[in-house]
């Protein structure tokens, strides 16, 4: 896929992505409430927090990807401003790097 964001496939790309996004956020807010929801069972507490914590890291991920469509960022990288290609955003929808400056932040 080597849609552009700015042509009309794109936005509508763009548009779907931003649905599945706010869709995605919601089925994780869901998630967070039940997961805070005292169980009672002191032997699930650690299994909660972990689950928690990366229900609360994926919020904020998709929380971003969602600020940089609406402020028109989304698909840029924010080391080298490279448009990331539409495929790693398909696999990856809150990435926030290409791939190469991804390997340089991790490496």
């Amino acid at each position: 896929m080597s849609t552009d964001i700015q042509d009309a496939s794109g936005r509508q790309w763009l548009a779907d992505l931003r649905a599945t996004l706010t869709d995605d956020h919601a089925t994780q807010t869901v998630r967070l409430t039940e997961l805070t929801a005292d169980t009672g069972d002191p032997g699930e507490a650690h299994t909660r927090a972990a689950l928690i914590a990366a229900t609360r890291m994926s919020l904020g991920r998709i929380a971003d990807a969602l600020r940089r469509i609406e402020d028109g960022r989304y698909g840029a990288c924010e080391r080298c401003g490279a448009q990331i290609p539409p495929e790693r955003l398909e696999v990856v929808p809150h990435a926030r790097f290409c791939v190469p400056c991804q390997q340089k932040h991790h490496g």
